[in-house]
């Protein structure tokens, strides 16, 4: 009885609940129709593997996601129902349950799968369906991008690893690397082409087939590290293919020191605890990942998580929080949820006849706008795809994974996340390195397998100071010595690790140093040294270092010995341009000083064949220094100053240039143009195994006029014959070849005609080497240094040892361009003066002008003609015509009266040609009798009127100075006329 009691007060609270919430049913069950409304369901597919641990931790990661949506959200109008489908990591198996999906759940969105490769072949029947498809997992760039518009990826994109990558490489001065990726359509898809992008060389790619095996990976690994010489790694591998591929790398010695292995986030991946044998594997791999801030959000979240997971997930030893990709996946659930209810669906996703959906457009667009502060971080696509503000770079080490500093797009690489944080890394342990240990500096291995390197050399019949192969008489073994070979040694020296090497001489280069060099891609030999031009044709099957040797190549020729015995040989101090040049200045300045004393200076009138002489007469009278006209303007004084200055440094120029053409011995080249060697068909030769007969065929040579020497005698002996002897009129080579002839052959040979580029001689290695960039620095190391010009001085002398030679050269003429300032001098001075000459007469004479003009305002050639002629009248106001008149005048009256001249002297005197001049300062009519004679009577009866004039004016002017001078006496008139 008492049991009984004790089970009804048990159950009775139980019925009595049962009883309130029917009663409550039955009272309330119409409400809906009162005018509240339940959620719209959104319907969202998610595909994964549930029957793994990553599948369970992410079905509960997006299961959370939407439950803490709703509870932040209560009164959302629609509600995310979540349909879970299994793929166990199957393209098929994923492409069935999207269809599934698609057509009978008719979801809004899809989420997943978990692989690259499904969420591609998903993304294709969504895009299809025009369903948004939100992945979590693919980080490499589909290859139909363009194809699947409505896939969203949720996730950070490889390529933006690339930035980080070649930061790393950089920081070390690593140029290239070796890329191991999957071999599947998305494993080194974005990086490959985003690491080229940023300048990163990719020296060689492997591919590890996704289901290879450990022997197929050991298989890979060995013909590496046998093919290529580069010691740095970059790996875009999954989680598990990662610790894979290192364990057979450590066991394949590859993870030793002088190693470097840079790996993405597929090195932790999805599970980013690490095991100790895998942390044994890995030690001194750096890690390059997304950051992920921690914030009171996440470690709420990962707290939660990992009890619910232990709850729902019965004997799981998952202790450790959500990864990076759980933490994506929940951003991924959040999106969807608040972007269907930013989109107000209203209903079920009805598809149309053609199976497209009619919200799909709709909630694609709200998705890719929608921004919110995320567990990952911030949460914006761009391209429809999630950015990364930051990323981290672990190393893992004994202990774990250690961070060694942050890279983002602003500050680049440094040891913290803050903008003040310093910049670089924090020291990194490489492979086989301990703590203590500095960071490696030698990632490159001297040949595949450390074996010596084979470098090839040639072997050359002349100018064997470049380099010389000979045979030992001790050892039996070739001896190689020369300028090449000591360049490479020290360059070698200078290395940052040793490299071990050999010399092999190659006798097939005599014929041509293309065999020589194709020797490196034949794998044939590993390095080329020698005097190997750096070629555009050979430099797409090899690298070159840097060159050490001068650049460019040039032509030598004989020259011969002698004087000219011209008779015009007094012209060739001068250019045929500077003797115009000067006859032209000569006259012109004679013309200035005319204009402008013409019109003040008796001296400079007459009749014009004596004005044109006059202009000639004293400009060249300059020359030396003759002049003895005086000159009145100080225009035309400035004018003289200016060229005689000119005109004495023409004179001691020429003289000079004379003195030293025939009094030093004159070398003179045979030919100095291109042209003319073509023009003539002359011979010419070059170098035995050099690139010359391809660069002389292009300067349209006949093949027939070439010929092939070998050593400097041969060059000089067929200089010496001439083209038309047997020999040549010209040898073709490069400038360090033809400067070590000259050095040889100072006397009777000259470098003539221009330098053609080229770009000098260089050490060949094989393409994409990594030795190259590091010989190069050493090179230009070597070069800045004394090492270089010692190595130079030992094989070829000392520099300028032949430079008298270039004394002997014939003098060359002297140029206009020479003395062209002295010319610009002196005509801009002689046309300024010119030019306020003729403006101050313009000024002066503006009013007689306007009279003597004809009628009319227009300039006509009467106009011109009456300037002219106004002009070419004497100035009677200049003080040199008025002094002049007075003195003529008085000289001629005392002489008729004291000397009692008759008029046939008169007419004597008159007509001398001083008399002329005289008469042609004198007035009109007198200036009539003295510069017009007439034959015959006119002459006399001119000349005797003439002379009666002149007595009347001379008794006339004596009468006014007696009047005036009486004080005076006769002696004080006497001195006044003398």
């Amino acid at each position: 009885m008492m049991r009984r009691m004790e089970t009804l007060l048990v159950t009775l609270p139980t019925s009595l609940l049962l009883f309130c919430c029917f009663l409550l049913f039955v009272l309330f069950g119409h409400l809906p129709a009162a005018g509240i409304e339940l959620p719209v369901p959104v319907r969202v597919g998610v595909i994964i593997n549930l029957a793994s641990a990553t599948g369970k931790r992410l079905q509960t990661s997006i299961r959370m996601a939407v439950e803490d949506y709703y509870s932040m959200h209560p009164n959302s109008s629609t509600r995310v129902e979540l349909h879970f489908r299994h793929s166990p990591g199957d393209a098929i198996a994923a492409i069935s349950a999207a269809e599934e999906l698609v057509t009978d759940t008719q979801v809004h969105a899809v989420i997943g799968p978990e692989t690259p490769a499904e969420a591609e072949f998903v993304a294709t029947v969504g895009s299809r369906a025009h369903i948004p498809v939100l992945s979590y997992s693919s980080t490499a760039t589909p290859i139909s991008a363009s194809g699947t518009p409505f896939l969203v990826r949720t996730c950070a994109d490889d390529s933006f690893l690339a930035a980080p990558i070649a930061d790393i490489l950089g920081s070390f001065a690593w140029r290239g690397a070796v890329l191991v990726h999957e071999d599947s359509s998305c494993g080194g898809y974005s990086i490959v082409p985003a690491l080229v992008d940023v300048g990163v060389a990719i020296d060689c790619r492997v591919a590890l087939p996704v289901d290879a095996s450990d022997d197929r990976l050991d298989a890979v690994l060995y013909r590496t590290m046998s093919r290529t010489t580069t010691r740095v790694f970059v790996t875009n591998l999954s989680p598990s293919m990662a610790r894979r591929m290192f364990r057979r790398a450590k066991k394949a010695g590859m993870m030793s020191e002088g190693y470097v292995w840079i790996a993405t986030a597929g090195g932790q991946g999805d599970e980013d605890r690490l095991s100790a044998d895998d942390i044994d594997a890995m030690q001194g791999v750096v890690i390059v990942r997304p950051h992920v801030r921690p914030t009171i959000q996440a470690n709420n979240f990962a707290a939660r998580f990992t009890a619910r997971l232990s709850k729902e997930v019965a004997g799981s030893q998952e202790i450790h929080g959500p990864s990076l990709p759980l933490l994506w996946a929940y951003d991924t659930a959040w999106a969807v949820a608040a972007a269907a209810e930013a989109a107000e669906i209203s209903g079920p996703a009805a598809t149309s006849s053609t199976g497209v959906s009619a919200a799909g457009e709709t909630l694609l667009k709200v998705v890719l706008d929608t921004t919110f502060d995320g567990l990952a971080g911030k949460f914006r696509l761009v391209d429809r795809q999630l950015q990364m503000p930051a990323y981290e770079i672990v190393n893992v080490v004994a202990d774990g994974m250690r961070t060694v500093g942050f890279w983002t797009e602003h500050s680049r690489i440094s040891h913290d996340i803050t903008p003040s944080s310093r910049k670089g890394l924090k020291q990194i342990i490489w492979p086989g390195e301990q703590l203590e240990q500095s960071r490696a500096a030698k990632v490159w291995a001297v040949s595949p397998n450390g074996r010596e390197l084979v470098v090839s050399v040639p072997v050359k019949h002349g100018f064997n100071q470049f380099v010389d192969v000979s045979d030992d008489s001790i050892t039996g073994r070739p001896r190689i010595t020369g300028y090449c070979i000591d360049v490479f040694d020290a360059v070698m020296k200078a290395l940052p690790s040793p490299v071990s090497y050999q010399y092999v001489p190659f006798n097939g280069s005599s014929d041509s140093y293309d065999q020589l060099v194709r020797l490196v891609p034949q794998q044939k030999a590993d390095v080329v040294v020698g005097d190997v031009t750096i070629t555009s044709s050979r430099m797409g099957e090899v690298d070159y270092t840097m060159p050490f040797t001068e650049s460019g190549w040039s032509m030598v020729v004989a020259v011969q010995t002698g004087r000219s015995t011209s008779m015009f040989f007094f012209l060739k101090p001068l250019t045929a341009s500077l003797w115009l040049a000067s006859f032209a200045f000569f006259v012109f300045t004679g013309f200035v000083v005319w204009v402008i004393e013409h019109r003040i200076n008796p001296e400079f009138r007459g009749t014009p064949l004596q004005q044109l002489g006059l202009i000639f007469y004293y400009a060249f009278s300059t020359l030396v220094f003759a002049h003895r006209e005086k000159l009145e303007s100080n225009l035309s004084r400035f004018v003289v100053i200016i060229w005689v200055f000119v005109v004495l440094i023409l004179t001691s120029s020429y003289t000079a240039s004379l003195t030293s053409m025939l009094t030093v011995q004159q070398l003179e080249p045979m030919v100095t143009d291109v042209k003319e060697l073509i023009r003539r068909g002359d011979y010419v030769g070059y170098q035995e195994g050099s690139f010359m007969p391809s660069e002389l065929k292009k300067m349209n040579f006949d093949e027939s006029k070439l010929r092939v020497y070998s050593t400097p005698e041969q060059y000089a002996e067929a200089l010496s014959k001439g083209s038309s002897n047997g020999g040549v009129a010209a040898i073709f080579d490069e400038i360090p070849y033809l400067k070590l002839f000259l050095s040889q052959y100072c006397d009777g040979y000259a470098m003539v005609g221009p330098i053609y580029k080229d770009a000098g001689f260089g050490f060949v290695f094989p393409k994409g080497s990594p030795m190259t960039p590091d010989v190069s620095r050493a090179i230009v190391s070597l070069t800045e240094g004394d090492d270089m010009a010692l190595i130079e001085r030992k094989w070829f002398g000392d520099p300028g040892a032949c430079d008298s030679q270039g004394s002997s050269m014939g003098t060359s003429s002297l140029s206009f361009w020479s003395f062209s300032g002295l010319f610009l001098v002196t005509g801009v001075a002689s046309g300024l003066m010119l030019v306020v000459n003729l403006a101050t007469f313009v000024y002066r004479e503006r009013r007689e002008l306007s009279a003597a003009e004809p009628g009319g305002r227009s300039m006509s050639l009467r106009r011109l003609r009456a300037w002219l002629q106004h002009y070419d009248r004497k100035d009677t106001r200049s003080p040199s015509f008025t002094q002049w008149k007075n003195d003529g005048s008085a000289r001629n009256g005392v002489e008729a009266e004291e000397t009692g001249a008759t008029k046939g002297e008169s007419i004597r005197d008159f007509t001398t040609p001083a008399a002329r001049s005289l008469g042609g300062s004198g007035d009109s009519d007198i200036a009539a009798a003295a510069s017009s004679p007439s034959p015959g009577e006119e002459v006399a009866n001119s000349a005797s009127t003439f002379f009666e004039q002149r007595m009347e004016e001379a008794a006339v002017l004596s009468k006014e100075i007696q009047a005036t001078s009486a004080p005076y006496g006769e002696a004080s008139l006497k001195s006044l006329f003398n």
